[in-house]
């Protein structure tokens, strides 16, 4: 059984998927930081520094100043601000990672075209198509992909 756990973990996609996750992590705090440290300051001043982490309604009726108060307190609390922020900083994060991909693609991607006899994406210096071996003369250059 350790032989085919050591086996297990030496394959090449247990590895990939490691790295994976370490870079993702690694990515995870740039994307994190673009939002915070770029992103969010001038939309917050844009929105007049609209704060909604401090949004809520307390459960058992009772009433307090602040979210910390309520919590420190022990009341129940509904922390709808909480959460409003919460999705504004993943549609911040999703449109960050979008326009990262995006520029990534188009300036660190070779140039693609479609093969013109099974539409798979080549590149403009390829001379044979990779997937179906197809010969790809100037003739038979098709549009971008």
């Amino acid at each position: 059984m350790l032989a085919e756990f050591k086996s297990f973990l030496s394959r090449g996609s247990v590895l990939g998927l490691a790295v994976a996750v370490v870079i993702g992590a690694a990515f995870g705090s740039v994307i994190n930081s673009f939002v915070g440290d770029i992103l969010m300051p001038p939309i917050g001043l844009l929105l007049g520094k609209v704060d909604f982490s401090n949004l809520f309604v307390t459960l058992n009726g009772q009433h307090f100043t602040s979210l910390a108060e309520a919590q420190k307190a022990g009341a129940p609390t509904l922390n709808y601000g909480l959460f409003i922020n919460a999705i504004i900083n993943f549609v911040l994060i999703a449109l960050a990672l979008f326009v990262m991909i995006k520029i990534i693609n188009k300036n660190m991607l070779a140039p693609a075209r479609a093969c013109p006899y099974c539409q798979s994406a080549i590149s403009d210096l390829a001379t044979r198509c990779p997937q179906c071996t197809s010969d790809l003369t100037k003739a038979d250059v098709s549009s971008e992909v």
